[in-house]
């Protein structure tokens, strides 16, 4: 088994002839010839091809070690020039600047050095540690909003690669009139993140973040994080992935597949809680969040942030999940009460509210969403949104494979807007359209669209327009929305 089409056949996409890469059942397999073969639609240097080669067979006979575990990682990347593992990726933006992620080979010191209208400025250093996985997050702030930094990263104060034309663009002022997009998605695993034409065209848009909804790296590792580890440096030798991350700020949650397995949440049968809280460790070493759930409990992943006009509330469906129908089933009941708090803390124009599976049930029978898991849990969600007259919500989604837009009609007559797109490895799912068409207003399947969000809050009554948009920036769907549609009537009530 080598290469299939990306969709699955040989056909074209809208965005002209799909680029080749492995079928998603093979991805989810994850043989060394298989990450072998992903590795190989980048057309890498023999020096990467090698690397790589060396440090996936050190994984397979290590599946549950760290990185600085395994020196003969180390020895490989030395060997073969590799200067970094992963990153720079940045994270957490701010109006005044944002963070620095980067894994090192061995434990060093990492600074970041910024361009500014005075000059450079050193940033660090931060140190990365046999602790941290050799990862190091540097802070970078003192920025002016809504500028362009051009940025270079030091180890040990030696400059290494980074990609061409990386830099800083700060968040805008949150009380600053004016316009910024944030792009989202889900459903990359180990496939999209080799489809250069759609990661360039997500950096073409200018987003001030990538909002990544579940399934976005790591396929189906369970408990051997060292393999959860192996698919992390397999994405941050992408070139396209690197190109992106070192431009655009990510913000993610996980969904099945990057936490253990198919539709697996909680503390699996046949796994424990330390073997969650070691996936969730990894996790936390590679991506760059705000925050990380309740972090000095070492419990989940969600966090609450502001981006320009926007407060952005990314929930972690996974971590607490119970089964089904039980009381707070789906967020469990610290991470309920989080999410009260949060949504009542919310100070911008806007809310983007993320959920990694479907907040509707139109599709599969609301198959692993909360229509299953816990409807009452929904109910009280949206209740409180209404009810609390929280204005301009957005309820992201991703998991079903495909891209759809859906309204979910309140018995108040206020109607919430779901755009769920699960379309970024462009992998066949279930019926583009689900079981009721008549609050269903878009939906595709089998290709490969990204959804972007552009706030205006320079009229009287702020707008937010969502597109869905293909590898080659067509348009294929746009909502308009204002503000004051989007805020339930009535009185606040406590």
């Amino acid at each position: 088994m080598l290469l299939s089409a990306w969709n699955g056949n040989t056909a074209e996409s809208a965005a002209g002839p799909v680029p080749p890469v492995l079928d998603l059942k093979a991805a989810h397999r994850g043989t060394p010839d298989i990450d072998a073969a992903l590795l190989e639609l980048s057309k890498p240097s023999e020096s990467v091809r090698a690397f790589f080669a060396e440090a996936r067979q050190v994984f397979g006979a290590h599946p549950r070690a760290t990185v600085a575990e395994l020196p003969a990682i180390r020895a490989a990347a030395e060997r073969h020039g590799i200067a970094l593992l992963g990153g720079p990726m940045l994270g957490a933006l701010s109006p005044d600047g944002a963070r620095v992620w980067v894994r090192t080979v061995r434990p060093a010191q990492i600074s970041v050095v910024v361009q500014t209208r005075d000059g450079e400025r050193l940033h660090g250093p931060v140190a990365s540690s046999v602790e941290s996985d050799l990862t190091a997050v540097v802070p970078v702030t003192g920025l002016e909003p809504a500028s362009r930094h051009p940025y270079r990263v030091l180890v040990d104060g030696v400059p290494v690669p980074v990609p061409v034309g990386a830099a800083i663009h700060t968040a805008p002022a949150t009380d600053e009139p004016g316009r910024m997009t944030i792009a989202f998605g889900a459903d990359f695993h180990k496939t999209g993140l080799w489809n250069r034409a759609l990661l360039d065209q997500i950096r073409a848009v200018n987003p001030a973040a990538l909002l990544l909804l579940g399934d976005n790296a790591v396929d189906d590792r369970d408990n051997q994080v060292g393999l959860h580890r192996s698919d992390y440096l397999l994405r941050d030798l992408s070139p396209a992935w690197r190109d992106l991350a070192g431009s655009v700020p990510v913000y993610v949650t996980w969904d099945d597949h990057d936490y253990f397995n198919n539709d697996r949440s909680g503390v699996p049968p046949g796994f424990t809680a330390e073997d969650r809280a070691a996936v969730r460790k990894v996790w936390t070493q590679s991506w760059n969040n705000p925050s990380y759930g309740f972090a000095d409990r070492g419990e989940g992943i969600f966090f609450r942030t502001r981006i320009g006009p926007c407060d952005v509330i990314m929930l972690d469906t996974r971590f607490f999940r119970t089964k089904p129908r039980q009381p707070d089933s789906f967020l469990g009941a610290d991470q309920m009460r989080w999410l009260a708090e949060a949504l009542t803390a919310c100070q911008g124009p806007f809310v983007i509210l993320t959920s990694a599976t479907m907040w509707s049930d139109y599709v599969s029978a609301g198959k692993d969403s909360w229509g299953v898991w816990d409807p009452e849990g929904r109910e009280r969600v949206l209740t409180l949104i209404e009810q609390r007259r929280i204005g301009g919500v957005l309820l992201l989604s991703g998991d079903r494979h495909g891209a759809r837009v859906m309204r979910l009609t309140r018995p108040s007559g206020f109607e919430f807007y779901e755009f769920e797109l699960g379309s970024l490895g462009a992998h066949p799912g279930p019926a583009a359209m689900g079981k009721e068409p008549g609050q269903q207003l878009f939906g595709v399947t089998g290709e490969s669209l990204f959804g972007v969000c552009t706030f205006d809050t320079t009229r009287d009554d702020p707008s937010v327009s969502v597109r869905i948009l293909d590898a080659a920036g067509g348009e294929r769907y746009r909502l308009t929305l204002t503000r004051s549609e989007m805020m339930p009537s009535g009185e606040p009530q406590d």
